[in-house]
């Protein structure tokens, strides 16, 4: 039974662009200059590309309406910030700051050689200073009580290294002679080793933090902090890092600018692989210059598509720096779709002929890709994620103008082209040269001043060498089946590893993973993790409703609720901040009466005075509590595994608190976030592209089998993908969620080729099919696959994480594509397929042989042929074929003529021929 086909849609598309061909091959120079001229327009958008970069972090990299968002605004509603009042612990962002880490030489920093030079760190940062604005650290830093925030380990020794070795100092929290004075420590001293009674015995580190006010001349003062410390090495008993709050900002935007240098090196790369792949040892038939367009074509896409949005406004995020990347490599790969169907027409045919049906094979084949490519593209713009929404945006903005400038601008040079080819021109000269070499020429004068030469049986170009790896060894060798059950083995464990790995997906970005390798970032972080991550973020819990403290049974079960989240193996049991526990000893104290509202609101103004801090947790509202607030300490959240359990423990906890509604926040939550959304954001984009990729495909692959084949092939891609991403060290974040949703549309280019190439041949039975889908386009696959792969392996030199992370999931995508386009689908497409049997086609073979009989009148007695067809009789059938087809080569040229002089396509019995094409 013959294949049901479904082509209502792809049918009357193919005649559309079989007439926009013969149109660009009649008229191409104004095809030609048209884009040229609009890209020249739409470039000028780049003058506003420094205007419209926007690297923020939390805009761009945090889900837009993420939960901790909506916290800290509630925050910030019933706690405002007193500027004489300032405590760290109580921030509702990072604040502005200057960080030194200082590492020990030595075994343990707590020295007084190590604090001298400790002390000699302190004073040259305080010593900063922009000159010409007079701005110093004294004019610009947080105070409380009119004086700079100090550095409480310092303060302890009273700033004398003489006192470290003989002073007694508490860990996590040092008890100082003053009454009621406690000072946590857990995060400045780190890498300590306690004695038995919680003294320090030993320790290897210590974190200096200098808070700045919100003023004009912060970021100034910052710069010139990085510039002091830049190469200060000059100590003789620690090794120091430095932080600045502007320091993950600046190497964020730094990102961008390194991606330049690595575009060039990539498109000259492009530009080799292209000629190369397109050269040939006949000087008419080579394709130098057309490769050249072709790459030229895609960087006028993003020219043009960059251009235009940046006219419109749209800010230029960081992670749209790898979509020119991307947008070369499918411009590439439509470049060697349409040279593979060039070739193949007859190059005796009229130039606009020829590009009718190229144009009728090709650009239906990239409409498929380009059409899925970018509804996958814009439906990324559900994302959570600002950055992912915006490449979406540019990428698939600039895909379309790619598919729109392959089918005008180098459709048109194709056809310029082709006119040097018509009359025989030379590629380089365009002077006409002879097609065979003169008598008693030199091997030189016929190596560069010959061409034009074809096959004389089909009328075509001849056909490359690569071609007929795939028709005659690589095609016919998976028509065999120990073949095909060795593609499924390999397939079975292709598939278990890549299950093996979605297990062990990570998710989550180290913030030293935006730094580049060289930064001094990098120092600072390492540090960091080794001697302080014992101490994670100190979080507010905000109780955002009036609420009845004075209620001893409320009260209970408030303490109830946050003694639940003190329970936590990841929070700390001692370390709790609460003023209602504080005000409770107050009132046993001063021996009050804390049970009814009255004597409850009365004293709390004694309470505040005698400790103030506790004044910014209580918001105090025509007297009653709207909201207050309680703090818990978090340990050991030293990596995302950690983080994402803390934020799932702490939102646990929130909702089986009874007592009353409550919300969790620390400024750290902002980045935190992307753990709740990213996984299911990646499931339900890549979900409903696939969708959408099924559907387009239904409409354009006249198969539905072959439809559903794609939509698979698509979903093993990225299942692979994700899951040796893993494999490789690569984890689930912003940065790989986008190149997953490139993964679709690659994985589509690959797998609709094929498919459409499969279904649209004249083959009767499925082997046909493969083997002549993999003739046809097996190796413009794999050359797009390669020259993506090369336009991304100078990512892999990067000192950026970012763009090392973008080399390895594409390597990842081309690779697994490349071996679902010529590998698993073409065999599954045998194997599950609704074509022709072999007796099918021995049937149809007959057919078609009584068929060019009538067409060429032959005398090679079509009884015999005719009378074993009627009486079913196979194999006298098939004896009879192997005659036919010999006699068939002495009317080669007559049947050839009959066809061209018909206008129709060639003769059904040219099929089953393999001599012809």
């Amino acid at each position: 039974m013959g294949c049901r086909r479904t082509d209502c849609v792809e049918r009357p598309l193919s005649r559309l662009f079989e007439k926009l061909g013969r149109l660009v091959g009649s008229y191409p120079i104004g095809f030609f200059i048209v884009p040229l001229v609009v890209s020249f327009i739409l470039g000028g958008g780049f003058y506003f590309i420094e205007q419209r970069t926007d690297n923020d972090i939390e805009l761009q990299f945090t889900p837009r309406d993420g939960p901790s968002k909506k916290a800290r605004a509630v925050v910030q509603e019933y706690f405002p910030r007193q500027k004489s009042e300032f405590s760290s612990q109580r921030l509702v962002s990072e604040g502005h700051y200057a960080i030194i880490i200082a590492v020990a030489k030595g075994k343990s920093i707590m020295t007084k050689e190590a604090f001298e030079d400790i002390i000699k760190l302190d004073h040259k940062v305080k010593s900063v200073s922009v000159v010409e604005n007079k701005w110093t650290f004294v004019t610009l830093c947080a105070k409380v009580n009119g004086d700079c925030v100090p550095n409480d380990l310092l303060e302890i020794i009273e700033y004398d290294a003489g006192k470290i070795g003989h002073m007694d100092i508490f860990y996590p929290v040092h008890n100082s002679s003053a009454p009621s004075k406690h000072t946590f420590l857990g995060s400045t001293i780190g890498g300590v080793r306690r004695k038995e009674n919680g003294l320090i015995d030993s320790a290897k580190a210590v974190k200096l933090v200098y808070f700045l006010e919100n003023k004009g001349g912060v970021e100034k003062w910052l710069q010139q902090f990085q510039k002091t410390f830049l190469n200060d090495h000059g100590y003789k008993n620690v090794m120091v890092s430095y932080y600045t709050s502007q320091s993950k900002q600046e190497e964020i935007d730094k990102l961008t600018a390194d991606g330049i240098p690595l575009f060039s090196i990539t498109y000259a790369l492009a530009i080799t692989f292209s000629v190369v792949s397109c050269l040939r040892l006949d000087n008419v038939r080579v394709k130098v210059w057309v490769a050249l367009i072709g790459v030229l074509s895609a960087g006028l896409a993003v020219l043009s598509s960059f251009g235009l949005l940046l006219y419109a406004g749209v800010p230029f995020v960081m992670t749209v720096a790898n979509s020119p990347f991307l947008i070369l490599g499918i411009g590439v790969d439509d470049m060697f779709i349409m040279v593979s169907n060039w070739q193949n027409t007859n190059v005796k045919d009229s130039v606009p002929k020829r590009m009718a049906h190229t144009y009728k094979e090709a650009a239906m084949s990239i409409t498929i890709t380009t059409l899925t490519d970018v509804l996958g593209f814009y439906i990324g713009l559900m994302s959570d994620f600002p950055s992912i929404q915006y490449f979406c945006l540019y990428t698939s903005t600039a895909i379309i103008f790619c598919y729109v400038y392959n089918i005008t601008f180098f459709g048109a040079f194709m056809a310029l082209n082709g006119r040097r080819e018509e009359r025989n021109g030379h590629w380089l000269t365009y002077m006409k040269v002879p097609t065979e070499a003169p008598a008693k020429s030199s091997s030189w004068n016929t190596l560069c001043c010959v061409g034009g030469d074809y096959d004389k049986e089909t009328g075509a170009e001849k056909i490359q060498p690569v071609n007929n790896f795939f028709k005659n060894y690589y095609g016919p060798l998976l028509t065999k089946p120990w073949a095909k059950a060795a593609v499924i083995l390999i397939y079975a464990g292709y598939l278990a590893g890549s299950i093996y790995g979605c297990l062990h997906v990570e998710q989550g970005i180290d913030l030293k993973d935006l730094a580049a390798d060289d930064s001094y970032v990098i120092s600072y972080y390492e540090q960091d993790r080794n001697y302080f991550s014992g101490f994670g973020p100190n979080v507010m819990l905000v109780v955002r409703e009036p609420f009845p403290y004075w209620d001893t049974t409320k009260r209970s079960e408030l303490r109830k609720c946050t003694d639940d989240f003190r329970e936590l193996d990841f929070v700390s049991k001692r370390l709790y901040t609460s003023w209602l526990d504080a005000y409770e000893h107050f009132g046993k104290k001063m021996n009050l009466n804390l049970n009814n509202k009255k004597s409850f609101m009365a004293n709390l103004p004694k309470f505040f005075v005698a400790v103030p801090e506790f004044k910014q947790d209580v918001n105090i509202t025509r007297g009653t509590i709207p909201a207050s607030r309680f703090f818990i300490q978090t340990v050991h959240i030293s990596n995302s595994s950690m983080e994402i359990k803390m934020m799932n423990g702490l939102e646990e906890k929130m909702k089986t608190c009874r007592a009353t509604a409550l919300i969790t926040f620390h400024p750290a939550f902002i980045y935190y976030d992307q753990y709740a959304v990213i996984v299911p954001s990646t499931v339900l984009n890549i979900g409903v592209t696939t969708a959408v990729m099924l559907v387009m495909s239904l409409l354009l692959i006249p198969n539905p089998l072959c439809s559903i084949w794609v939509t698979v092939s698509i979903g093993s891609v990225i299942v692979g993908v994700t899951g040796f991403m893993a494999l490789w060290g690569v984890k689930l974040d912003t940065v790989s969620m986008i190149i997953l949703v490139v993964c679709i549309g690659f994985t589509v280019d690959f797998s609709a080729h094929i498919s459409y190439c499969f279904v649209s041949s004249k083959k009767p039975s499925a082997n046909g099919r493969m083997v002549d889908a993999l003739f046809m386009l097996g190796y413009p696959i794999m050359q797009g696959a390669l020259s993506t792969i090369l336009g991304v392996v100078v990512l892999a030199a990067s000192k950026n994480h970012i763009f090392r992370t973008f080399f390895k999931i594409m390597t990842l995508v081309m690779v697994f594509g490349l071996l679902h386009g010529i590998t698993f689908l073409p065999v599954f497409l045998t194997l599950f397929s609704c074509c022709s049997s072999e007796k099918d086609e021995e049937k149809q073979e007959v057919k078609d042989s009584v068929a060019a009989h009538n067409v060429m009148h032959d005398s090679n007695r079509p009884d015999d042929l005719q009378y074993a067809y009627d009486n079913k009789d196979f194999e006298q059938c098939h004896r009879n074929i192997m005659i036919w087809k010999e006699n068939l080569k002495v009317h080669k040229q007559q049947l050839n003529v009959y066809v061209i002089g018909s206008g129709q396509h060639k003769h059904p019995c040219l099929e089953y021929d393999p001599d012809c094409p």
